[in-house]
């Protein structure tokens, strides 16, 4: 078999999609393209195709699986706590893995339309002491994992493995999108405290808290930037391509905009109450998840928050800390590389089956140390 240099992501939004290759060797040798926006789902196989050529014209390497980003407005996190009592003097790895998979086909079972992607353990509770992270050759009579699922529905997981299969392409891991650039984000910013990352995309917004360093949830709003550009095209009675247009090139030269048919201020006006209604369904989730917060750290991100940029932030009604992030094709690519590597520590990584030949949980479980 050819040792490939180059590790390939994907990231397919809704209405564009976005892929890096990263030189296993050199970590300056990188290659990004994006697609241009699309609506048509048909197109998705040539959008793929396109991208897939121009990668293996640019690493001189034949591509035949890759890494896959995916959101969706059903996606959905499930929190549980599973206890056991062991009889062994010491806590073993296995005994941790055996919990985890009879937690995974629990989940699987009670949920059978959904996809597990990421397996993450918040607290280890061993005979009645709250660990972060497992210990090591530690006496335990019983123990109590907090367990996090982040599940995608089955059909987009099917869908898109299908489509990459019509070019010959396998699909090696699947990672959540907003909760891989949210972790990615957290570190590179160096955030400790509470906060939360407001993903807002195409049709759906995405909520992802993290307390005490932990990512506590992940929620899913139906809403996203295509309500801010239906709200555009209804009032100003224009075309949905041409609101697509005026929305992407507000928060660029808002001026410049006004073609006599509307005015500056009516447009800022729709703007922002959609967006102020987006910020405040985000802000009540929070709260559900964060019951204990006074003040509220948000972070906006996303296609659909382009709209608006820290400029404009004292133009809407809201009272909680927000900060706008901007993200580049590479900034969201490399998230999905970082969370391959261990980004992560509490998580689970789900080992593709067909690449290694060991045991049975080996196969399922990697640890991150």
């Amino acid at each position: 078999m050819i040792n490939k240099k180059f590790q390939v992501y994907f990231d397919c939004g809704f209405s564009k999609i976005r892929a890096g290759a990263f030189n296993k060797d050199n970590p300056d040798e990188t290659f990004f393209i994006e697609s241009k926006i699309f609506f048509d789902h048909s197109d998705i196989d040539l959008e793929i195709q396109k991208i897939i050529s121009f990668l293996e014209k640019k690493t001189c390497q034949y591509i035949d699986d890759v890494n896959l980003m995916i959101d969706s407005s059903k996606m959905m996190s499930i929190g549980i706590s599973v206890a056991k009592k062991l009889e062994g003097p010491r806590l073993k790895k296995e005994d941790i893995q055996f919990i985890i998979q009879e937690a995974k086909q629990q989940i699987s079972k009670n949920h059978r339309n959904k996809n597990i992607v990421h397996i993450i353990v918040n607290n280890y509770k061993i005979n009645n002491i709250d660990y972060s992270y497992l210990p090591n050759e530690i006496e335990c009579n019983l123990i109590s994992l907090d367990i996090l699922f982040i599940c995608l529905p089955n059909e987009i997981v099917v869908f898109l493995k299908k489509t990459f299969l019509k070019s010959d392409i396998s699909i090696n891991q699947i990672f959540c999108s907003s909760y891989a650039k949210a972790i990615n984000c957290k570190d590179n910013l160096g955030l400790n405290e509470d906060v939360s990352f407001i993903d807002v995309g195409f049709n759906k917004t995405s909520i992802i808290c993290f307390s005490q360093n932990k990512i506590v949830s992940i929620d899913v709003l139906p809403i996203g930037g295509n309500h801010i550009t239906k709200d555009i095209s209804q009032i100003l009675k224009i075309e949905a391509e041409q609101a697509e247009n005026i929305k992407i090139n507000f928060s660029k030269n808002i001026n410049s905009l006004s073609e006599n048919f509307f005015s500056v201020e009516l447009l800022q006006k729709i703007v922002f109450a959609r967006t102020e209604e987006i910020l405040e369904l985000s802000a009540k989730s929070i709260k559900l998840n964060l019951p204990t917060l006074n003040q509220l750290k948000m972070i906006l991100m996303g296609e659909g928050s382009k709209i608006l940029d820290n400029e404009h932030k004292d133009k809407i009604a809201f009272s909680n800390d927000i900060d706008f992030l901007e993200e580049t094709t590479q900034d969201i690519c490399h998230s999905g590389l970082k969370l391959s590597m261990g980004l992560n520590k509490h998580e689970v990584i789900v080992i593709p089956k067909k690449q290694i030949k060991q045991g049975f949980f080996e196969k399922l479980f990697h640890f991150f140390k």
